[in-house]
């Protein structure tokens, strides 16, 4: 599996598009806590990991759960981890969320890339 993270609007999707030469259809992206491992792209991690605290799932539990499925995708996760805390209590726990979750995929991940203004920068 190979991760991609980045900030908002850095370029994380082109990046993915074209170094592993997706077509849009290959890529599923994140709207609740269900995600269809069969695309080989799965964008907004991010989002998933919102959807799940909504509907009291747990995130890592479930790609744990996933494992085998997506052993051979790409990942993409905004990074909403760093900056300033967030005031709100649900933003806070979705944050550290989304964090534990991106700690346990980069340990699976064969690589993990950060995209920062459209440059990639391989930190595994």
């Amino acid at each position: 599996m190979k991760l991609i993270i980045g900030g908002a609007y850095q370029g994380k999707r082109d990046f993915a598009k074209n170094t592993y030469a997706l077509a849009e259809e290959d890529i599923f992206t994140c709207t609740g806590p269900q995600i269809d491992f069969s695309k080989k792209c799965i964008d907004c991690i991010e989002e998933f990991t919102y959807a799940c605290i909504d509907a009291g799932v747990e995130p890592k539990a479930y790609f744990e759960s996933h494992r085998e499925d997506w052993q051979d995708s790409i990942l993409i996760c905004q990074d909403i981890f760093c900056g300033v805390v967030p005031i709100g209590a649900d933003t806070r726990l979705w944050r550290r969320t989304t964090g534990q979750l991106c700690q346990y995929l980069t340990g699976e991940a064969e690589s993990v890339t950060r995209i920062y203004c459209g440059l990639e920068q391989k930190l595994k």
